[in-house]
């Protein structure tokens, strides 16, 4: 799998932002991807080295538009959790 395809986008949200404090970071990610790729990815995309990497699935929210009844897409979130002198140039705006 190519590691550019398997990172869609990071995850910003307040609670991401919480967990970047504590040397986390939250993506949105491939859903056939597996851990073993995910901190692969990481590695070689922002040349850093994962401790772990904690995988979920996030499962579609109904919605409503007008008198249409439907469910938002379900997607692959993981969380990477890297060492404490390590930090991600891309989240840190540098």
């Amino acid at each position: 799998m190519i590691y550019e395809k398997i990172l869609i986008e990071p995850v910003l949200s307040e609670k991401a932002n919480q967990l970047r404090e504590e040397g986390k970071y939250v993506f949105k990610v491939d859903p056939a991807a597996t851990k073993i790729q995910i901190k692969e990815a990481v590695r070689r995309l922002f040349n850093v080295h994962p401790i772990s990497c904690t995988v979920m699935v996030m499962g579609g929210k109904p919605k409503r538009q007008r008198n249409k009844e439907g469910y938002t897409s379900t997607w692959k979130k993981a969380i990477v959790r890297l060492p404490k002198n390590e930090k991600i140039a891309l989240f840190e705006g540098v």
